[in-house]
């Protein structure tokens, strides 16, 4: 009898010790950040959004990571140097502390000035400049590098049918093009985040073969304010999360390119966008802000290894599951 008391509170224990992956998408009005937390709590920060505002997006960062128990960020990953990406790391450093940055490496002449605020307040700390297939050391994740400095992984994927008729643009220059993307996974859930990638990023990482592979969970590249080549809809996200401002990113026609997309359940943003009106929005609940000025709430999502997971919205404590595939 002894022998199954202490089996059944082993059990329990075990059970009231298991813990998921938490993704935090936290609202810097059309810039870019999120927080991703192991099992173990160790944190990864993609993006630290804009700086100024007197520290806006920076205290958004350290209110979820508070809400989350993350008191420090193991790695910071830049996708890229823009304002709306980089700007905020100053600030960021100010709020929570940072134990290695990763980034690109050197920037395109549009971003200088701010890659060069970057590598100050960097200062000695770890850094490490990533590259295709690169592995982001966090602990129960596997966080593979899938694009950065105009490379792409290029590990063997199925032929993608969507590739067909598809051709690469010729006005693409700039930072946007050298963001770094990454995928995460934790056990049989995938999460993609390909930055600021442009049309012929998404195409070299998809076309002929899909290199990324399927994911469950996808952030538009870009804020939604490009219409992605639809060999995008490889990748077969069963949700797709905006990270859009009141009137920056959520374009009309970028919305209805990912509404398009067979197999999609959801589509969710970080705000409501001012110029898609009713038609080019997703409905209440699947949108954090709202207003114009707004509380700056965010959207958590909790995976587990199993692939199920739920999407939450904080301003109004609706959810949703979804259930393995």
């Amino acid at each position: 009898m002894r022998v199954l008391i202490f089996l059944l509170i082993g059990f329990a224990a075990t059970a009231s010790a298991a813990k998921n992956l938490e993704i935090f998408f936290i609202d810097t009005e059309g810039g870019q950040s999120t927080l991703v937390v192991s099992p173990s709590g160790e944190a990864l920060l993609i993006d630290a959004g804009y700086a100024g505002y007197g520290g806006r997006d920076a205290n958004r960062i350290a209110e979820v990571a508070k809400l989350a128990h993350v008191k420090k960020i193991k790695v910071f990953f830049l996708t890229h140097y823009h304002q709306d990406h980089g700007g905020g790391v100053k600030n960021l450093l100010e709020v929570l502390p940072v134990e290695a940055f990763w980034d690109h490496g050197a920037p395109a002449d549009d971003a200088k000035s701010i890659a060069s605020d970057y590598v100050k307040v960097r200062g000695n700390a770890p850094h490490t400049v990533y590259k295709p297939g690169d592995k982001v050391p966090i602990k129960e994740l596997d966080v593979t590098v899938v694009a950065a400095a105009n490379q792409h992984i290029d590990t063997p994927g199925e032929v993608n049918p969507f590739c067909a008729g598809l051709k690469p643009k010729n006005d693409e220059s700039g930072e946007n093009p050298q963001s770094g993307g990454l995928v995460v996974a934790f056990g049989k859930f995938r999460f993609g985040d390909l930055g600021d990638n442009l049309w012929n990023e998404e195409l070299a990482m998809l076309c002929p073969q899909n290199h990324i592979g399927r994911v469950d969970l996808l952030l538009t590249p870009h804020h939604g304010t490009h219409v992605s080549p639809v060999a995008d809809y490889a990748m077969s996200p069963r949700v797709v999360i905006m990270n859009n401002g009141p009137t920056k990113g959520g374009k009309p026609e970028a919305y209805q390119m990912w509404r398009g997309m067979q197999g999609l359940e959801d589509l969710w943003q970080l705000h409501f966008a001012m110029g898609g009106g009713k038609e080019g929005n997703s409905p209440d609940p699947f949108i954090a802000n709202i207003d114009e000025r707004c509380e700056g709430k965010y959207l958590r999502v909790t995976a587990h290894e199993d692939g199920s997971f739920t999407v939450y919205n904080s301003r109004n404590k609706y959810s949703k599951t979804y259930a393995p595939k």
